[in-house]
């Protein structure tokens, strides 16, 4: 298993990491576009994501794969964005498949004095798409982005 060799663990860990900054970025603008705007939280999601992936694809290029200079930074950041792009794909889709039913799911249990069903179904609709997609950036990137780093 790629994990198994204790290079590729600290590279994952710091993807870990800059996906950490990254969620941070991401959950920031989400929640402050749908605090000042009329967006559609599908939307917000999907602006959230592109900065996140911008902050993800610097930190990702100068700490955790400082050693992947063969490929030119254009090239890097063309195929860090095709590997972004179809994870953006596959969190809109989770996010439009869940995101009314974790709301439902949330006003039934979920008082609304505390936090509101939709904060908290967005939020966890978001958190489970950062997640898988996160999963698939990781081994997507590291077997076509950074390739030539062994």
């Amino acid at each position: 298993m790629i994990l198994a060799n204790p290079k590729e663990r600290t590279r994952f860990i710091r993807f870990a990491i800059v996906g950490v900054i990254g969620a941070v970025v991401d959950f920031g603008i989400f929640n402050l576009l749908l605090a000042i705007t009329s967006i559609q939280a599908v939307w917000a999601s999907a602006i959230s994501f592109v900065a996140a992936v911008l902050s993800n694809f610097f930190w990702n290029r100068h700490w955790t794969y400082p050693d992947a200079r063969k490929k030119s930074f254009a090239q890097q950041l063309f195929q860090f964005a095709i590997v972004s792009f179809l994870g953006l794909v596959i969190r809109i889709g989770l996010f439009a498949l869940l995101e009314n039913f974790l709301i439902d799911l949330s006003a039934r249990f979920i008082s609304p004095e505390f936090l509101s069903p939709q904060f908290i179904g967005h939020n966890t609709t978001l958190a489970f798409a950062i997640l898988v997609v996160m999963l698939w950036n990781f081994f997507a990137n590291r077997f076509w982005t950074y390739n030539e780093v062994q």
